[in-house]
């Protein structure tokens, strides 16, 4: 009897093992910007000027629609993302958002960014968190460009890229 609940116990983990679907993934970056909080938390939380730093954004335009505020992006690569303000809390000075849809190889991407203060007054520590999975979300065989690697690396890029632009956007004001 043991050798037969032992048995099923051990087919019920290994399908279990094969069907979890895609892993969650995250990419964190900090920078430290020779600029006050104040200053720096002025140009992130402007929801709409996500274009002056950063340089994958061409255009950035926000509308209301009821409850939500939206941002349309226009990429530089020629694709459109739409992400909707999910808050913005100036006593933490952080801003979260969230994709609704568009032209990212990711799905369910969350995101918050915040400001903090340095080891002195004129300096800021900003951190960008996202939070998403691939786009495919059903078990291998995973297509190309759908995949764990693919999206990783295009939030990567668009944080690599964001964050020294925002350095200097606030260090020559």
């Amino acid at each position: 009897m043991k050798k037969i609940i032992t048995s099923i116990f051990l087919i019920f983990i290994s399908f279990n093992a094969f069907a979890h679907g895609p892993t969650p993934q995250k990419v964190e970056k900090s920078i430290l910007i020779n600029a006050s909080p104040d200053k720096v938390w002025a140009i992130v939380k402007d929801f709409g000027g996500f274009q002056k730093w950063q340089p994958l954004i061409t255009e950035s335009k926000v509308e209301k629609k009821g409850e939500d505020t939206l941002r349309a992006l226009t990429l530089k690569s020629g694709g459109k993302v739409v992400e909707r303000l999910k808050s913005i809390d100036e006593a933490a000075m952080k801003l979260k958002y969230e994709i609704v849809e568009g032209a990212v190889p990711v799905a369910d991407y969350n995101s918050f960014i915040v400001v903090a203060k340095g080891s002195n007054p004129n300096e800021s520590s900003v951190t960008w968190v996202g939070r998403f999975y691939r786009v495919y979300k059903l078990n291998p065989p995973i297509p190309a460009g759908q995949d764990d690697e693919t999206a990783l690396k295009a939030v990567t890029e668009m944080y690599d890229a964001g964050l020294p632009a925002l350095k200097k956007l606030a260090e020559a004001k």
